[in-house]
C-alpha cells in the first residue's frame, strides 16, 4: 500500500474519530448533577483539547502527504 494511500485512510479516520469526540459535548451526562464542583467544565475541556489534538494529528499526517508528495500544500494548490 502506497504512503499516500494510509496517509489518506488514516486523515478520514482521524476526522470521523474527532467527530465523534466533539460529539461526547452532548452527552446526557452533563444534564445531570456534577460528582464534585467542576467535573462537568473539566470534562469539556478534556474533550476539546481531544478534538483538537485530533485536529492537529490530522493535519500533521497531511504534512506527510505534502512532503511525500511535491512539498506543496494542499490548500496553495
Amino acid at each position: 500500500m502506497k504512503i499516500e494511500d494510509i496517509c489518506n485512510e488514516l486523515r478520514e479516520e482521524l476526522k470521523e474519530t474527532g467527530f465523534k469526540v466533539k460529539f461526547l459535548m452532548d452527552h446526557g451526562v452533563f444534564k445531570g448533577e456534577q460528582g464534585y464542583l467542576g467535573q462537568h467544565g473539566e470534562m469539556r475541556a478534556n474533550i476539546m483539547l481531544t478534538y483538537r489534538h485530533l485536529e492537529d494529528a490530522r493535519m500533521r499526517v497531511g504534512k506527510i502527504l505534502q512532503a511525500a508528495g511535491d512539498g506543496i500544500s494542499i490548500l496553495d494548490k
